[in-house]
């Protein structure tokens, strides 16, 4: 066949392949076109879920009437007009081919009046087909109604899904697009039906409210808001806790300078971010939004802009882990941005009226430390088993009368339940504590700060345990033998199958140690050699941590559990284990009160 140049019609045909894939393409054109020309209230009606019509109208700069032909012409534009502007694009929609790529496989109707116009003007395209212009008594604004999308390509509209489906997908679109911009106004109907209706969101409070109404309740009352700046880039938003985490990525949105997109390295450092904080297979839920310069960011790499490319990817993926782990850091009891965790507090005399039995309160200072050495060295093998006093006859601790404003947040311990929860009272009602994932939590994060500092503490092992391996498992340990040696475990091979264990650290002492070294082994196989080390060592730290917590049924003295309480209050991420789980939760006296319908 010859060559020859392709008509125009079917040059929009072939675009609106690319740019409108299903009706919610159209939506997420037409809406982005009403934020760029400004407006502040944005109204969205969808018929058989956008087979049968999308209008989307605004209050926007509206298009002139001289104008108007040239903005369903290809390529035509108002928002770039030299190179340097496509490589510092500011506005959501640029390349000036979403208008008549979709009238050319609908029938569309384009009227819009600027704000100094006495009227507007109306414009009917079917199948990219252009009738004359006419007047058209309107509000100042754009209105545009896509029908029968796809009528003209048969082929293409049999792809469509159900109208379920396809409104969902719209719906998807539209509330991405209200998160990205809190300040504007935003209705969606469905078959007459008043799905959202969103007014602007003008302080924190209201914005909170929109992301409940978008995102739903229990992410906005698990969430921590972010707010940070650095090195030209700033980052704002939502981070629901760990313990709010997913099974699929399907509660993710990011945004660059208010455009939603896909990025594997945002991702990859929001993931990162989470690292120590999340069982595996498990995904963070969060809204987050970037605003760096425009030139720092190509937002062409893709027709339909879902996906970007960073000029410096590197610096962009540091600065956003560095944010999530440092506000995740935070999230240990009593956390306050303003003041550090308390310490414990001496006690004070009680009010004859009030005195009970005098229990001795564990002292703040070095007998506290002494405790917590004791603790965390190694309960099962220093603690005798007659320590701890039988929860029948313990002496409860009472509260000391303080200032509400410098009580401990956990509180005092009560006493111990089921040989699991640790029962304490603090100035708002009940606390319980599941005393393994706390203390797991607390070795895990000491074991990370000694091999840091290159200080694991080793202790030699009296009879050195032989390791029945496996030809793999003794190439993984030669591969990685400087991690596993950072992390405090001394291993030696000791035939062809055959590994030795000298050393352990000394937060493990007492554990099975064949044990320990064939989850390390089982970690670092699932890990594999590509990631880096120091990734690894922390899956190994976490093994360890998990070995050497206290286990389930071992009795506390009420000074161990009071120790356990402290060191949570000054751990980093105290308030979930290494996998994810709560250490801890509050019942407060109110909600005591309504279990028991006191006052009522």
């Amino acid at each position: 066949m010859p060559i020859r140049q392709l008509p125009d019609h079917l040059v929009n045909q072939i675009a609106a392949g690319e740019v409108v894939e299903r009706p919610a393409s159209v939506a997420k054109e037409l809406v982005e076109n009403a934020l760029d020309a400004g407006a502040r209230a944005i109204t969205v009606d969808i018929e058989a879920g956008g087979a049968r019509l999308i209008r989307v109208r605004d209050d926007g700069a509206g298009i002139p009437e001289a104008e108007l032909p040239l903005a369903l012409s290809r390529h035509a534009t108002s928002k770039i007009s030299t190179l340097d502007d496509l490589n510092c694009v500011v506005s959501l929609g640029f390349r000036g081919e979403a208008l008549p790529s979709i009238a050319s496989v609908s029938r569309m109707s384009l009227a819009s009046r600027p704000a100094d116009a006495a009227s507007g003007v109306r414009l009917d395209v079917t199948g990219g087909d252009m009738a004359a212009p006419r007047p058209k008594a309107m509000q100042p604004g754009t209105r545009i109604e896509v029908r029968d999308l796809f009528y003209n390509t048969p082929a293409r509209r049999k792809f469509l899904k159900t109208e379920a489906t396809e409104f969902r997908h719209i719906d998807q679109v539209f509330r991405r697009l209200a998160l990205a911009h809190p300040s504007v106004a935003l209705s969606l109907t469905h078959n007459g039906r008043r799905v959202l209706d969103l007014g602007p969101a003008t302080d924190r409070a209201a914005e909170d409210r929109r992301i409940a109404l978008l995102m739903g309740d229990a992410f906005i009352e698990a969430c921590i808001r972010v707010d940070h700046e650095a090195a030209g880039i700033a980052i704002a938003g939502w981070l629901a806790l760990p313990t709010f985490s997913r099974s699929q990525p399907d509660m993710q949105h990011t945004f660059i300078n208010g455009r939603w997109v896909r990025d594997k390295t945002l991702a990859h450092a929001v993931r990162h971010g989470y690292r120590d904080v999340l069982f595996h297979g498990r995904h963070p839920a969060y809204v987050l939004m970037l605003s760096m310069d425009p030139a720092r960011v190509d937002v062409n790499a893709h027709p339909a802009k879902h996906e970007v490319r960073f000029r410096d990817g590197r610096s962009v993926h540091d600065f956003v882990f560095r944010t999530i782990e440092t506000i995740l850091t935070e999230t240990r009891p009593g956390a306050d941005p303003d003041r550090p965790a308390p310490a414990p507090l001496p006690a004070r005399a009680v009010s004859p009226a009030a005195a009970r039995p005098e229990v001795p309160r564990p002292a703040p200072a070095q007998a506290g430390l002494a405790l917590q050495e004791r603790l965390y060295a190694n309960l099962d093998a220093t603690a005798s088993p007659g320590v701890a006093e039988p929860l029948a006859t313990a002496v409860v601790q009472p509260i000391p009368e303080t200032d509400p404003e410098s009580a401990p947040p956990l509180g005092y311990a009560l006493a111990q339940l089921a040989g699991i929860y640790i029962l304490a009272q603090n100035e708002t009602g009940l606390v319980l504590v599941d005393m393994h994932a706390a203390h797991e939590r607390i070795t895990y994060e000491r074991l990370k700060r000694d091999f840091a500092n290159r200080s694991v503490v080793r202790q030699p092992l009296l009879v050195p345990v032989r390791v029945q391996v496996s030809q793999d498992e003794i190439a993984l340990a030669e591969q990685h033998e400087a991690v596993i040696a950072a992390a405090g475990l001394g291993v030696a091979q000791g035939g062809p199958d055959t590994l030795v264990v000298r050393e352990v650290p000394a937060l493990t002492a007492g554990d099975d140690a064949a044990a320990l070294l064939r989850d390390l082994l089982s970690d670092l196989a699932e890990h594999g050699s590509s990631r880096a080390g120091d990734d690894a060592a922390d899956t190994l730290l976490a093994t360890m941590a998990c070995h050497g917590a206290v286990r389930a049924n071992r009795m506390l003295t009420l000074a161990e559990m009071n120790a356990l309480l402290r060191d949570m209050e000054r751990t980093e991420r105290a308030d979930q284990c290494n996998h994810g789980r709560p250490t801890w939760t509050q019942l407060t006296l109110q909600e005591l009160d309504r279990l028991f319908l006191r006052g009522q």
